[in-house]
Protein backbone atom coordinates (compact mmCIF):
# COMPACT_ATOMS: atom_id res chain seq x y z
CA UNK A 1 0.00 0.00 0.00
CA UNK A 2 0.94 3.43 -0.92
CA UNK A 3 2.77 5.45 1.92
CA UNK A 4 0.06 7.46 3.92
CA UNK A 5 2.26 9.49 6.43
CA UNK A 6 5.64 9.72 7.36
CA UNK A 7 6.65 11.02 10.46
CA UNK A 8 9.88 12.34 11.34
CA UNK A 9 10.75 13.54 14.60
CA UNK A 10 14.26 14.36 16.78
CA UNK A 11 15.25 11.44 18.60
CA UNK A 12 15.33 10.90 21.86
CA UNK A 13 18.48 8.72 21.94
CA UNK A 14 19.39 6.43 25.11
CA UNK A 15 23.28 7.05 24.06
CA UNK A 16 24.74 9.31 21.58
CA UNK A 17 28.00 7.97 21.35
CA UNK A 18 29.94 5.50 19.59
CA UNK A 19 31.88 2.82 21.02
CA UNK A 20 33.48 0.76 18.30
CA UNK A 21 30.81 -1.18 16.53
CA UNK A 22 28.42 -0.10 18.81
CA UNK A 23 26.37 2.94 16.26
CA UNK A 24 23.40 4.20 18.02
CA UNK A 25 20.68 4.37 15.28
CA UNK A 26 19.17 7.51 13.93
CA UNK A 27 16.27 9.48 11.75
CA UNK A 28 14.17 7.65 13.14
CA UNK A 29 10.97 7.28 10.46
CA UNK A 30 7.42 6.16 11.24
CA UNK A 31 4.85 5.30 8.22
CA UNK A 32 1.72 5.65 9.45
CA UNK A 33 -1.27 3.74 7.74
CA UNK A 34 -4.78 3.73 8.67
CA UNK A 35 -7.04 0.08 7.33
CA UNK A 36 -10.47 0.23 6.60
CA UNK A 37 -12.46 -1.76 4.46
CA UNK A 38 -13.97 0.79 2.16
CA UNK A 39 -15.81 -1.42 -0.31
CA UNK A 40 -17.04 -4.11 2.41
CA UNK A 41 -15.29 -6.57 0.50
CA UNK A 42 -13.18 -8.39 3.08
CA UNK A 43 -10.08 -5.66 2.11
CA UNK A 44 -8.03 -3.57 3.96
CA UNK A 45 -8.15 -0.30 2.37
CA UNK A 46 -5.33 3.06 3.21
CA UNK A 47 -7.18 5.78 4.41
CA UNK A 48 -6.76 8.71 5.96
CA UNK A 49 -6.61 9.96 9.68
CA UNK A 50 -8.41 9.03 11.71
CA UNK A 51 -9.50 6.43 9.69
CA UNK A 52 -13.36 4.80 8.98
CA UNK A 53 -13.77 3.61 12.13
CA UNK A 54 -12.15 0.54 12.01
CA UNK A 55 -9.71 0.90 14.66
CA UNK A 56 -6.55 -0.87 12.60
CA UNK A 57 -3.14 1.25 12.42
CA UNK A 58 0.15 -0.13 10.49
CA UNK A 59 3.24 0.94 11.55
CA UNK A 60 6.32 0.91 9.80
CA UNK A 61 9.44 2.43 11.39
CA UNK A 62 13.13 3.07 10.09
CA UNK A 63 16.40 4.46 11.08
CA UNK A 64 19.67 4.50 10.04
CA UNK A 65 22.30 1.85 11.92
CA UNK A 66 19.68 0.46 13.16
CA UNK A 67 18.93 -3.68 13.11
CA UNK A 68 15.45 -4.13 14.74
CA UNK A 69 12.42 -2.03 15.62
CA UNK A 70 9.39 -2.31 18.33
CA UNK A 71 6.76 -0.61 18.77
CA UNK A 72 4.70 0.53 21.97
CA UNK A 73 1.37 1.24 21.95
CA UNK A 74 -1.66 0.55 24.46
CA UNK A 75 0.91 -0.84 27.13
CA UNK A 76 1.99 -3.76 24.89
CA UNK A 77 5.39 -3.71 22.94
CA UNK A 78 5.45 -5.30 19.59
CA UNK A 79 8.21 -6.34 17.59
CA UNK A 80 8.27 -5.21 13.99
CA UNK A 81 7.88 -7.95 10.92
CA UNK A 82 8.46 -7.74 7.79
CA UNK A 83 5.28 -6.33 7.06
CA UNK A 84 5.72 -3.53 9.91
CA UNK A 85 3.00 -3.72 13.29
CA UNK A 86 -0.40 -3.33 13.30
CA UNK A 87 -2.55 -2.51 16.00
CA UNK A 88 -6.21 -2.37 16.41
CA UNK A 89 -7.55 0.22 18.84
CA UNK A 90 -11.08 -0.60 20.07
CA UNK A 91 -11.90 2.25 22.34
CA UNK A 92 -14.90 3.67 21.41
CA UNK A 93 -14.96 7.09 19.49
CA UNK A 94 -12.51 9.25 18.33
CA UNK A 95 -9.25 9.32 20.66
CA UNK A 96 -5.83 10.17 20.69
CA UNK A 97 -3.21 7.85 21.17
CA UNK A 98 0.76 8.04 21.92
CA UNK A 99 2.89 5.68 20.49
CA UNK A 100 6.69 5.09 20.91
CA UNK A 101 8.60 3.57 17.90
CA UNK A 102 12.31 1.85 19.79
CA UNK A 103 15.65 1.44 16.75
CA UNK A 104 17.84 -0.91 18.16
CA UNK A 105 21.41 -0.99 17.13
CA UNK A 106 23.91 -3.31 17.50
CA UNK A 107 24.97 -3.93 20.64
CA UNK A 108 21.55 -3.56 21.98
CA UNK A 109 22.14 0.59 22.03
CA UNK A 110 18.10 1.83 20.97
CA UNK A 111 17.07 5.51 19.97
CA UNK A 112 13.03 6.15 20.61
CA UNK A 113 10.91 8.61 19.20
CA UNK A 114 7.56 9.13 20.75
CA UNK A 115 4.24 10.67 18.74
CA UNK A 116 0.60 11.19 19.26
CA UNK A 117 -2.08 9.96 16.93
CA UNK A 118 -5.72 10.36 16.11
CA UNK A 119 -7.93 6.96 15.47
CA UNK A 120 -11.30 6.59 15.01
CA UNK A 121 -13.19 3.45 16.28
CA UNK A 122 -16.69 2.39 15.83
CA UNK A 123 -17.47 -0.91 15.70
CA UNK A 124 -19.33 -2.18 19.22
CA UNK A 125 -19.70 -5.91 19.15
CA UNK A 126 -23.10 -7.64 19.65
CA UNK A 127 -24.57 -8.59 23.09
CA UNK A 128 -24.56 -12.26 22.19
CA UNK A 129 -20.95 -12.18 20.78
CA UNK A 130 -19.87 -10.80 24.52
CA UNK A 131 -22.27 -12.53 26.27
CA UNK A 132 -20.37 -15.42 24.56
CA UNK A 133 -17.25 -14.90 24.90
CA UNK A 134 -16.95 -14.00 29.05
CA UNK A 135 -20.58 -14.66 30.55
CA UNK A 136 -21.59 -12.54 33.44
CA UNK A 137 -18.26 -11.21 33.72
CA UNK A 138 -15.60 -14.07 33.08
CA UNK A 139 -15.69 -17.33 30.81
CA UNK A 140 -13.28 -20.28 30.74
CA UNK A 141 -12.87 -22.01 27.25
CA UNK A 142 -10.38 -24.94 25.97
CA UNK A 143 -9.98 -26.66 22.80
CA UNK A 144 -12.77 -29.10 21.96
CA UNK A 145 -10.39 -32.09 21.73
CA UNK A 146 -13.32 -34.45 21.81
CA UNK A 147 -14.65 -33.28 18.42
CA UNK A 148 -12.97 -34.52 15.32
CA UNK A 149 -11.39 -31.47 13.32
CA UNK A 150 -11.06 -29.37 16.20
CA UNK A 151 -7.24 -28.54 15.23
CA UNK A 152 -6.86 -27.76 11.45
CA UNK A 153 -4.46 -26.18 8.50
CA UNK A 154 -5.52 -24.89 5.47
CA UNK A 155 -3.76 -22.16 2.83
CA UNK A 156 -3.58 -18.74 3.86
CA UNK A 157 -6.90 -16.79 3.15
CA UNK A 158 -8.47 -20.61 2.53
CA UNK A 159 -10.44 -23.57 4.69
CA UNK A 160 -8.45 -23.60 7.45
CA UNK A 161 -9.36 -27.95 7.98
CA UNK A 162 -8.39 -28.44 4.02
CA UNK A 163 -5.15 -29.81 4.43
CA UNK A 164 -5.33 -31.05 7.89
CA UNK A 165 -7.98 -31.98 10.30
CA UNK A 166 -7.68 -33.72 13.57
CA UNK A 167 -9.28 -36.42 14.68
CA UNK A 168 -10.82 -36.29 18.29
CA UNK A 169 -8.12 -36.26 20.53
CA UNK A 170 -5.46 -36.84 18.11
CA UNK A 171 -2.92 -34.46 19.49
CA UNK A 172 -3.17 -36.15 23.03
CA UNK A 173 0.00 -35.15 25.13
CA UNK A 174 0.98 -32.71 23.71
CA UNK A 175 0.82 -29.91 25.75
CA UNK A 176 -3.15 -28.42 24.20
CA UNK A 177 -5.63 -29.78 25.55
CA UNK A 178 -5.27 -28.88 29.53
CA UNK A 179 -4.78 -25.40 28.69
CA UNK A 180 -7.72 -23.07 29.36
CA UNK A 181 -8.71 -19.47 27.85
CA UNK A 182 -10.24 -17.30 30.14
CA UNK A 183 -12.10 -14.01 29.29
CA UNK A 184 -12.94 -11.78 31.50
CA UNK A 185 -15.18 -8.63 31.30
CA UNK A 186 -12.59 -6.02 32.17
CA UNK A 187 -10.54 -7.17 28.83
CA UNK A 188 -8.28 -9.06 30.19
CA UNK A 189 -7.01 -12.51 29.02
CA UNK A 190 -5.79 -15.40 30.79
CA UNK A 191 -4.12 -18.43 29.24
CA UNK A 192 -3.66 -21.07 31.93
CA UNK A 193 -1.16 -23.69 30.19
CA UNK A 194 -1.90 -26.72 32.71
CA UNK A 195 -5.48 -26.84 34.46
CA UNK A 196 -4.70 -30.22 35.76
CA UNK A 197 -2.15 -28.84 38.54
CA UNK A 198 -4.00 -26.02 39.89
CA UNK A 199 -5.94 -28.17 42.60
CA UNK A 200 -5.78 -27.24 45.61
CA UNK A 201 -3.17 -24.19 45.31
CA UNK A 202 -2.89 -22.60 41.80
CA UNK A 203 0.53 -23.82 39.87
CA UNK A 204 1.68 -21.43 36.96
CA UNK A 205 3.92 -23.84 35.21
CA UNK A 206 2.99 -25.98 32.42
CA UNK A 207 3.63 -26.55 28.54
CA UNK A 208 2.10 -25.53 25.69
CA UNK A 209 2.25 -26.21 21.66
CA UNK A 210 3.38 -24.26 18.82
CA UNK A 211 5.32 -23.86 15.40
CA UNK A 212 8.89 -24.05 14.80
CA UNK A 213 10.57 -20.89 15.30
CA UNK A 214 7.28 -19.12 15.59
CA UNK A 215 7.26 -20.27 19.15
CA UNK A 216 10.64 -18.69 20.14
CA UNK A 217 8.53 -15.23 19.96
CA UNK A 218 7.13 -16.40 23.35
CA UNK A 219 10.37 -16.04 25.02
CA UNK A 220 10.27 -19.42 27.43
CA UNK A 221 13.26 -21.02 28.88
CA UNK A 222 12.88 -23.51 25.91
CA UNK A 223 12.93 -26.94 25.58
CA UNK A 224 10.10 -29.23 24.29
CA UNK A 225 10.49 -31.48 21.48
CA UNK A 226 10.54 -31.65 17.81
CA UNK A 227 7.88 -33.29 16.05
CA UNK A 228 8.45 -32.06 12.50
CA UNK A 229 7.48 -28.92 12.23
CA UNK A 230 5.94 -29.00 15.97
CA UNK A 231 7.28 -28.24 19.46
CA UNK A 232 5.66 -29.83 21.59
CA UNK A 233 5.54 -29.58 25.28
CA UNK A 234 6.96 -26.60 25.84
CA UNK A 235 8.29 -24.97 28.79
CA UNK A 236 5.76 -22.01 29.62
CA UNK A 237 4.17 -20.58 32.56
CA UNK A 238 0.01 -18.76 32.78
CA UNK A 239 0.38 -15.31 31.48
CA UNK A 240 -2.27 -12.75 30.88
CA UNK A 241 -2.91 -10.41 28.07
CA UNK A 242 -5.81 -8.53 26.92
CA UNK A 243 -8.71 -9.29 24.14
CA UNK A 244 -11.04 -7.31 22.23
CA UNK A 245 -13.30 -7.87 19.49
CA UNK A 246 -13.42 -6.34 15.95
CA UNK A 247 -15.28 -6.87 12.25
CA UNK A 248 -13.53 -6.28 9.63
CA UNK A 249 -15.15 -6.69 6.22
CA UNK A 250 -18.19 -7.45 8.90
CA UNK A 251 -16.23 -10.84 9.59
CA UNK A 252 -16.13 -10.75 13.83
CA UNK A 253 -12.78 -11.09 14.98
CA UNK A 254 -11.38 -11.88 18.53
CA UNK A 255 -8.29 -10.03 18.62
CA UNK A 256 -5.25 -11.01 21.46
CA UNK A 257 -2.75 -8.46 22.59
CA UNK A 258 1.25 -9.25 22.86
CA UNK A 259 1.95 -13.18 22.73
CA UNK A 260 -1.91 -14.31 23.36
CA UNK A 261 -3.08 -17.13 21.44
CA UNK A 262 -5.38 -19.94 21.49
CA UNK A 263 -4.55 -23.81 20.74
CA UNK A 264 -1.25 -24.03 18.80
CA UNK A 265 1.59 -20.80 19.39
CA UNK A 266 1.35 -19.44 15.27
CA UNK A 267 2.99 -15.80 15.51
CA UNK A 268 1.07 -13.48 13.27
CA UNK A 269 -1.05 -11.13 13.82
CA UNK A 270 -3.09 -12.38 16.84
CA UNK A 271 -6.42 -12.52 15.57
CA UNK A 272 -8.78 -14.80 15.26
CA UNK A 273 -11.59 -14.78 12.98
CA UNK A 274 -14.93 -15.91 14.31
CA UNK A 275 -16.21 -18.41 11.43
CA UNK A 276 -19.16 -19.84 12.83
CA UNK A 277 -20.27 -20.04 16.70
CA UNK A 278 -22.79 -20.76 19.35
CA UNK A 279 -23.68 -19.90 22.83
CA UNK A 280 -21.20 -22.22 24.03
CA UNK A 281 -18.80 -22.98 20.70
CA UNK A 282 -16.83 -21.23 18.57
CA UNK A 283 -14.62 -22.34 15.25
CA UNK A 284 -12.08 -19.42 14.69
CA UNK A 285 -8.90 -19.27 12.72
CA UNK A 286 -6.20 -17.38 12.24
CA UNK A 287 -3.18 -16.84 9.56
CA UNK A 288 0.51 -17.69 11.29
CA UNK A 289 3.69 -15.14 10.98
CA UNK A 290 4.80 -17.00 8.21
CA UNK A 291 2.21 -16.19 5.89
CA UNK A 292 2.12 -19.51 4.50
CA UNK A 293 -1.06 -21.16 6.71
CA UNK A 294 -4.27 -20.59 8.23
CA UNK A 295 -4.75 -22.54 10.89
CA UNK A 296 -8.70 -23.29 13.15
CA UNK A 297 -9.55 -24.41 16.49
CA UNK A 298 -12.70 -25.18 17.82
CA UNK A 299 -13.42 -24.19 21.44
CA UNK A 300 -16.04 -24.96 23.90
CA UNK A 301 -17.09 -23.01 26.62
CA UNK A 302 -16.71 -25.18 30.20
Amino acid sequence: MALLIAITFNSCQDEDQEFGDLITPTNIQVEVTYLDDIDNDGMLDVTEAPGLGSGQVRFMVSADNAINYQVVVQGENKLQGPNGVDHIFSILGENTFSVTAIATGTGGVSSSITFNIDVLSLYEPPADLLEMLRGDGSRVWRIKSEANGHFGLGPAGGDPFSFFASPAEGKAGVGMYDDRYVFNEDGTFTHIVDNTNDDPTTDVSGTVFGREVLINELGGVGGGEQDGADIINYVYEDYSQQWSLTAPGGVETLNLSGIGFLGYYIGGNHQYQILSRSANEMTVKSTDGNGDFDWGFILIAE
